[in-house]
């Protein structure tokens, strides 16, 4: 009973950590794994762990009450925990092995969080999840292994700097982009998505729509040459892919009518934008220190609003009457941020990205005419 009591509470250190703490390094710990480096290294990581942590402790409170009559508690706090543990984890990581290990603790712990309620429906969608979650990790192992082989690095700063030149380069970075881009969303990969979210329970749809599909843009920029070279060939299909998601996810959102589906194919959509922005650094790495700032200011974006907009489903459904309109008003601001609406965090960050496309374009031309 004191454990169920406190599990909701878990990320909640972390939390105050990033908050009240500066970056301060990395912890080597030669004991664990291969050698394991662990820290918050840099702002990017620092923001990624500041709303992974905000999200997994609001829905861990929002779990607390939102399963306080039903039974299966236990299991859904024990798989909450691990989940919780390898996407936390695999922020601070900071070298292959571990990341990959608490990636894949993530993966299969979030399995037990979509098949929670056991339904025909629940058990369908964690069949299909956890088919591409094995073949997502058979592709990372095969990545990783092949990225240390080449580099002769377990350290993603020396690994990307590595991978920039290798003869493998072309099939780590094809493997990259199906392991990590089933987490995140790629058209094509994305088919768990639209069936794992209406089944699972609202507090594990706000975790894995708002902070555990970012784990594949996290994995991205942390493996890929980024900045390193450019990359034109994989900058297109980065950004065909995303651009075709982005569109995808709104077309086929509009025609849902259940309210999780909806905004499980508005994640694709967003998703697919930041994959096309991941497209854009890959084909000019000068630039690619302002596209990393809006990369991850838009993964906060999306984190914190996706989570509001699944946590506030459960709300509704819980609510009656005024209070139930009052709800439904309150849920229109993240609605509209995430739209992009005039005056909202989307706005910003899709004018961010807007300028930095516009750069892409400059310097994209500027480098096929010095080629020449």
């Amino acid at each position: 009973a004191i454990a169920l009591k406190l599990a909701p509470w878990a990320a909640l250190p972390i939390l105050l950590q990033v908050l009240f703490t500066a970056p301060s390094g990395s912890l080597q710990l030669s004991w664990l794994f291969i050698g394991s480096e662990l820290g918050i290294v840099d702002e990017t990581g620092r923001v990624f762990l500041l709303f992974t942590a905000l999200l997994w402790w609001l829905a861990g409170l929002f779990a607390h009450a939102y399963l306080a009559q039903q039974s299966g508690r236990k299991s859904f706090f024990l798989y909450y925990l691990l989940a919780m543990c390898g996407n936390l984890g695999l922020i601070l990581a900071q070298d292959l092995g571990s990341f990959y290990l608490f990636f894949a603790l993530m993966s299969f712990a979030a399995y037990g969080l979509v098949v929670h309620e056991r339904t025909e429906q629940a058990i369908y969608a964690g069949r299909v999840y956890i088919i591409l979650v094995v073949i997502g990790e058979l592709a990372l192992f095969a990545a990783m292994v092949m990225a240390m082989s080449a580099t002769n690095a377990i350290g993603f700063e020396a690994v990307r700097a590595g991978l920039a030149q290798a003869e493998s380069r072309d099939l780590i970075m094809l493997l990259a982009l199906i392991g990590f881009g089933i987490k995140a969303g790629v058209l094509g990969l994305h088919v768990w998505l639209p069936l794992a979210h209406p089944v699972a329970p609202t507090p594990a749809s706000a975790v894995l729509s708002g902070a555990m599909i970012k784990a594949g843009l996290l994995g991205w920029l942390r493996l890929l040459p980024l900045g390193e070279t450019v990359l034109l060939q994989w900058g297109e299909v980065f950004m065909v892919l995303g651009l075709a998601a982005a569109f995808y996810g709104v077309v086929i959102g509009l025609t849902q009518r259940d309210p999780k589906t909806l905004l499980a194919y508005s994640s694709i959509s967003q998703m697919g934008i930041m994959t096309m922005a991941v497209g854009l650094g890959l084909t000019a790495p000068g630039a690619y220190p302002m596209i990393l700032i809006v990369i991850t200011l838009y993964a906060l974006h999306h984190g914190l609003n996706k989570g509001a907009l699944f946590l506030g489903v459960g709300v509704i459904a819980a609510c009656q009457g005024v209070q139930r309109r009052w709800v439904w008003l309150a849920l229109w601001l993240p609605a509209l941020a995430v739209a992009g609406a005039p005056l909202t965090s989307g706005m910003l960050v899709k004018l961010m990205l807007k300028a930095q496309t516009a750069n892409m374009t400059l310097g994209f031309y500027k480098w096929r005419g010095n080629m020449a």
